[in-house]
């Protein structure tokens, strides 16, 4: 007598999950062990993550090459102005795709909400962070244009700006490692990019924000022979040879260290 009831109540069962989630409905049923569908506000999520990790990756190339500069600033400045021209623009992505995720998220996207935020340290941090490279960026920028008299200040203030920015960017670093190393070459990967749309639009993304750091680059090349001649109270010319002559001891020195 058990076994009909149990295949009558099999059947009634499979009858009411069919009646529940008729076939073409918008909505079908979501294995227990199966992925949940893709969907387009889904596909935006993880456009927005790759986009990020991409922007972050070519970041830390730029950093580390600006770091290479830091190290003998006196005679590399102009790759050191010109990288750092560079990263402008692709700081604004970075900022504006993080940005996004953080109002999407707030505001109360149920996508953004279902993947969470960063751990609470990163969010913490990350205010910080957005601050402190906006401040050493926009420092050497008016460094550069700024009239000699107040250069001095400037130049303390991105001393000063960097120092704090660069042990705020290492955690930041180091805590979003792991996420970035997954997601930076999705876009690149065969197999990966189709699974959401756009990877060429975010690949150009990433093209024009260099391009346009080209430009800034070359337009402020000019400013960085007389600059230098300003700060050494000669020539162009003469502030680039005469570098390697200056005393150690100088103020010359003590100042672009």
């Amino acid at each position: 007598m058990a076994e009909p009831t149990t295949s009558r109540g099999n059947s009634e069962g499979g009858q009411s999950r069919a009646n529940a989630h008729p076939p073409g409905s918008a909505n079908p049923p979501l294995s227990a062990s199966g992925p949940r569908p893709a969907t387009r506000d889904s596909e935006a999520v993880e456009a927005n993550a790759r986009l990020t990790g991409m922007t972050a990756v070519l970041l830390l190339a730029l950093l580390a090459a600006e770091g290479l500069t830091i190290l003998r600033v006196r005679t590399l400045l102009t790759p050191h102005v010109m990288i750092g021209m560079v990263l402008v623009p692709v700081v604004v992505l970075k900022i504006g795709s993080t940005t996004w995720r953080f109002a999407r998220y707030y505001f109360g996207d149920p996508e953004y909400r279902r993947k969470g935020p960063p751990p609470l340290l990163l969010r913490l941090l990350g205010p910080f962070v957005v601050v402190l490279t906006v401040a050493v960026l926009g420092t050497g920028i008016v460094l550069l244009f700024s009239p000699t008299t107040g250069r001095s200040e400037w130049l303390f203030l991105h001393k000063v700006s960097f120092v704090l920015w660069f042990g705020a960017m290492a955690l930041h670093v180091l805590g979003h490692l792991l996420d970035t190393a997954r997601l930076a070459p999705r876009d690149f990967y065969r197999r990966t990019r189709t699974q959401v749309h756009g990877a060429s639009a975010r690949q150009w993304l990433i093209v024009g924000a260099v391009a346009v750091g080209a430009i800034l680059a070359l337009a402020v090349t000019p400013k960085i022979g007389p600059w230098q001649a300003a700060r050494s109270g000669g020539s162009p010319g003469a502030a680039q040879h005469g570098a390697s002559s200056t005393p150690p001891s100088s103020p010359l020195v003590e100042n672009t260290r």
